[in-house]
């Protein structure tokens, strides 16, 4: 799309010129036409040729016209004195411009824009460079005073936000790894599971790979979240073996051996709940399933490939690199040496006062049920409170402005608009803004005399780290744009969607439809009375109508019985207005070896006023020249400049956005409910649909519980099979809602404490959800696992669930304090792309601190609930036997 027009040759009709002459526009048009054309001739001596012909040559004779001066010696007609008429005895010809609809400039400077927009498929960034490239080669041929810049350009924010993730993944290692040196304290046995991590990252590239995903936000957030969770199955295995080599003094060979026959069942089982939690992800569609679609696949694949690993390659190293205890080694009396044994002496203390808070919360299971149930109610109470959206709303770098004239507003009022809101970003907010591009006369409202539009793009993010310097602070301050330019119907600074194929600004939009055809003006009344209760509304901000007002129109009628008296023929007429008023592309001409267009239309002056009209002439069939005034009449008409309808209806689109600190979601309740009021103002027979994101926000708001419950039952139907045993998954899933309320209390705390409407229940959070299933349920089965085989065993229910209990504590701690560490860094992220790395973040986060905190004493009580429930027997011998 180019924001600017070429040149082009334009001829400026003079009526009063062609009237004297006894000319009409069409004369000119075919004068043009039949002179400035390109004819093939032929050869001299071409094939077949006669016997003898020696001479071959190409035969010219009329081609396109090149110059101003050429296209002014067209011939028009002869007098009847024998003078001749040429083209510039009738108009003005110049090398003009091929559109004056538009007018665009770049900081107040004049300046052509031109917007390139991906093919599909396409890489943004490899685009961007090879745009660079080019325009590096065309700089070498600019003349002088003329300079190409970026004024508003997607890729910075993309590579930003990709760069952070990137640094997130790499902080997300390094935490993993200092957590699992605290816990095992030993470098080889860390060592193991951080080398789990190359291998498996690499081998999920390759399968994304395989199913057509790049490197991504998405696919990179997903990478994220699976570092805290593939080296959880690594750590299971070196704890386990560290724990029978120490305990039973074994070798590492024969210990690793021994340990796998007692953790691969729970392996599997961790695998297979968390692959099961997000596989119904993949398989949900829409926007909301591509975004699921690429966790999804992420995140099963390193899980896979983890179990892989912990199965193969874990115990492997374990045997190798792994040395045997030596109880008769003195003990190191180094800083590490200290700290560890103050910490171990800590841990071993926080067991002990663990397994007595377990065995007191197994005994009193009323006192456990209520606070189960508490939790309960508060996670239902929380659901309720948190706001929703589809997307959180991200500081890309640039601010959108829309700028709207009243109705007949001409281009030069727009420019006056359009000046004074680029000194106000130029000047005002100089420290924040690096450039302007404005357009006038076109918006994403429509095209038209009085529509702007500006792109603004913001100084990097490391220049704008105070909170007046944010992108939302900007916005505000623009806002004061409409107390201060009075001959604007609105100038709106918006931010960019967070995905630019489902809408053109961040913020709700609607869709008004007339479904009982009560006629266009009711229509518009009705949206009338929605702006009105929506700008008393404190949820909403700039809502406004996203379309061309009704303007005034001038209606020419014309008596084709009067015309057809006076031998005017209509097609003459219309001909003449289209030409005159309008504007008409003849052919094209040749100018400096590019092909341009050819333009016919009257003088600016002879077409200001309706009263202009009688100025042109049209010739009847006996030569006389007509003028309109005997033919035709016009009259003031108000209507609508396009006609727009959504699925068939006619309808009218709305669009704006929350109130700072208002959610996407409470902004659109608050619209139905404005809506909703309509029949009790008299105005019924109408109806609603949302579009682009709201639409998107509200489909997938509608997924979520579906979603939730598959991924349940799917991971129910595997512990099922995993234990042969209905009523064992029941204590795991039991977990699931104390990982939850975690999430949503976190996230509901950032949302009040910082104001951040970001933090609300969206898809990101969604994701986040899922994870805290899979986590929580992790847990369960690591304690669950352990309590079941030590009562088979012959253990009593209590004991045995007390014996794994306190176990399983420190893989427990420590896988959990893994993964918590590796998306604490989404939690703290800054700058590009850190909205929706917050929604994961702090979601995960707090799931991650409730499922542990509440879990590790829940996850006991549940298990002696459903064991005492379901009574279990063991088997005999006999039994066995048979």
């Amino acid at each position: 799309t180019v924001f600017g027009g070429s040149y082009a040759m334009r001829i400026w009709l003079d009526p009063a010129k062609l009237t004297s002459f006894n000319l009409t526009p069409s004369d000119v048009a075919a004068a043009i036409r039949s002179q400035n054309a390109q004819v093939a001739v032929g050869q001299l001596g071409g094939a077949p040729a006669v016997q003898g012909q020696i001479l071959n040559a190409t035969v010219n004779a009329q081609s396109m016209l090149q110059t101003p001066e050429q296209f002014r010696n067209i011939f028009l007609k002869n007098t009847a004195d024998g003078a001749q008429v040429r083209l510039s005895d009738v108009a003005r010809v110049e090398l003009g411009s091929d559109n004056y609809q538009f007018d665009s400039k770049f900081n107040g400077n004049p300046a052509g824009g031109v917007a390139i927009k991906l093919a599909t498929g396409a890489n943004a960034l490899d685009t961007a460079a090879a745009v660079e490239k080019r325009l590096s080669e065309l700089r070498n041929n600019y003349p002088s005073g003329l300079k190409d810049k970026l004024a508003y350009d997607t890729t910075p924010f993309i590579k930003l936000s990709i760069e952070s993730v990137v640094h997130t993944l790499i902080e997300a290692v390094v935490l993993v790894f200092i957590v699992m040196f605290l816990f095992l304290q030993n470098w080889r046995a860390t060592i193991i599971p951080t080398l789990a991590v190359p291998v498996v990252v690499l081998g999920t590239f390759a399968v994304i790979n395989i199913f057509g995903f790049s490197i991504n936000t998405l696919t990179m957030f997903a990478m994220v979240l699976a570092i805290g969770l593939l080296v959880d199955d690594a750590i299971v295995v070196v704890e386990n073996v560290e724990r029978v080599m120490q305990e039973e003094h074994l070798e590492p060979v024969a210990a690793t051996e021994k340990s796998m026959g007692q953790i691969s069942g729970a392996l599997v089982g961790i695998t297979s709940v968390l692959t099961a939690v997000f596989v119904p992800m993949a398989f949900f569609g829409g926007t909301t399933g591509v975004i699921y679609r690429q966790f999804s696949i992420t995140l099963v694949t390193a899980m896979i490939l983890s179990l892989i690993v912990a199965l193969t390659f874990t115990p492997a190293l374990c045997a190798t690199l792994l040395k045997q205890h030596d109880p008769n080694k003195q003990e190191s009396n180094n800083i590490f040496a200290r700290f560890f044994r103050w910490f171990n002496r800590s841990f071993d203390k926080l067991s002990v006062k663990y397994q007595g808070g377990v065995n007191r919360m197994t005994h009193h299971k009323i006192f456990s049920g209520i606070i189960y149930i508490v939790v309960i109610a508060g996670l239902v109470g929380l659901y309720k409170v948190l706001p929703s959206s589809f997307l959180p709303e991200e500081d890309q770098g640039v601010v959108m402005t829309l700028v709207q004239l009243p109705p007949s507003a001409s281009l030069e009022r727009t420019d006056k608009v359009i000046t004074t809101m680029t000194d106000y970003f130029l000047h005002k907010e100089k420290d924040h803004v690096d450039s302007i591009f404005t357009v006038s006369g076109f918006s994403f409202t429509g095209v038209g005399q009085n529509a702007g539009l500006a792109f603004i793009k913001l100084k990097d993010w490391s220049e704008r780290t105070t909170p007046e310097s944010q992108i939302g602070a900007i916005i505000q301050r623009g806002m004061a744009l409409n107390m201060i330019v009075k001959d604007a119907s609105y100038i709106m600074p918006l931010q960019l969607p967070a995905m630019p194929e489902l809408g053109v600004s961040s913020g709700f939009n609607i869709q008004l439809k007339d479904v009982s055809g009560q006629g266009h003006e009711k229509l518009i009344a009705a949206r009338n009375a929605i702006l009105g209760m929506a700008s008393q509304d404190k949820r909403l901000a700039g809502v406004r109508p996203n379309g061309q007002e009704d303007t005034p129109q001038y209606k020419i009628t014309v008596d084709q019985a009067q015309a057809g008296a006076m031998g005017v023929s209509i097609s003459d007429i219309n001909s003449t207005m289209s030409m005159a008023w309008g504007g008409s592309y003849i052919n094209d001409f040749v100018d400096r070896g590019r092909v341009k267009k050819v333009y016919v239309q009257g003088e600016a002056d002879t077409r200001m006023m309706p009263e202009d009209l009688n100025k042109w002439y049209v010739r009847n069939n006996k030569g006389q020249m007509v003028p309109f005034s005997a033919f035709a009449k016009g009259e003031w008409t108000y209507g609508s400049p396009r006609l727009e309808r959504y699925n068939g209806v006619s309808s009218v689109n709305i669009q704006g956005t929350p109130a700072p600190g208002v959610s996407s979601g409470d902004a659109m309740l608050a619209m139905e409910e404005i809506i909703g009021k309509l029949p009790s103002m008299g105005l019924q027979g109408f109806d609603y649909e949302w579009t682009g994101l709201s639409l998107e926000e509200r489909d997938s708001g509608n997924q979520t519980l579906p979603l939730l419950i598959l991924s349940l039952l799917i991971v129910f139907l595997c512990l099922s099979a995993l234990y042969e045993s209905w009523a064992i998954p029941i204590s795991v899933l039991l977990v699931v809602p104390l990982g939850i309320i975690g999430a949503f209390t976190l996230t509901w705390l950032g949302m009040v404490i910082k104001g951040d409407p970001n933090l609300s229940f969206n898809i990101y959070f969604q994701v986040a959800i899922v994870a805290v299933i899979g986590l929580s349920a992790k847990n369960a089965i690591l304690i669950v696992e352990f309590a079941k085989e030590l009562q088979e065993q012959g253990e009593d229910l209590f004991d045995a669930t007390l014996h794994a209990a306190k176990m399983r504590l420190r893989p427990i701690i420590m896988t959990t304090l893994a993964f918590g560490f590796g998306v604490l860094p989404l939690a703290l992220a800054s700058g590009a792309g850190a909205g929706s790395q917050h929604s994961v973040g702090y979601g995960v986060l707090g799931g991650v601190i409730s499922s542990t905190l509440l879990g590790i004493f829940f996850i006991p009580v549940f298990f002696v609930w459903i064991r005492s429930i379901f009574k279990y027997k063991p088997k005999t011998l006999n039994t066995q036997e048979h």
